[in-house]
C-alpha cells in the first residue's frame, strides 16, 4: 500500500505540471507572430494576411524613426519606437480589407507609408 501511495503523491504533481505545460504551449501555438518593419516611408510587409477569428501578434519594429501604426477601421493604434519591438495582439472578428498607415509624420513621403490587413473568412 505504501508504494501505491508514494506513486500517487509523485504522479499527481507530475501530471499537473505536464497539463499546465501543455496549456501554456497550446496558447503559444494559437497566436501566430507576424514581424513587421517600419522605416521611412514603408512597412514591410505592406500586406498582412490573416484568417477571420485567428489570434495573431504583430511584432512591430521601427528601424529609423518614431512611427505610428494605425488601423482606423479596427480602432487599433500603437506607437513604434526605433530599435524596440512592440507587440500588438489582433483577432479580427470580420473578414475584409483594412488599411493601415503610419500616423506619426516622418517626412516627405509619409503619406505613402501604408498597407493592407487582409482578413479572409
Amino acid at each position: 500500500m505504501q508504494s501505491s501511495k508514494r506513486r500517487f503523491l509523485i504522479g499527481v504533481p507530475l501530471a499537473a505540471s505536464a497539463l499546465l505545460l501543455g496549456v501554456a504551449q497550446g496558447k503559444a501555438q494559437q497566436e501566430r507572430v507576424i514581424k513587421v518593419e517600419a522605416r521611412k516611408f514603408r512597412f514591410a510587409p505592406n500586406v498582412i494576411e490573416v484568417r477571420q477569428g485567428e489570434a495573431v501578434v504583430l511584432e512591430l519594429r521601427a528601424l529609423d524613426f518614431a512611427h505610428g501604426f494605425n488601423i482606423p477601421e479596427l480602432q487599433t493604434r500603437i506607437d513604434l519606437v526605433p530599435g524596440k519591438a512592440v507587440k500588438l495582439r489582433l483577432q479580427p472578428a470580420q473578414a475584409g480589407r483594412f488599411g493601415f498607415l503610419c500616423d506619426n509624420f516622418c517626412g516627405a513621403g509619409h503619406e505613402e507609408m501604408a498597407g493592407t490587413l487582409v482578413v479572409t473568412a
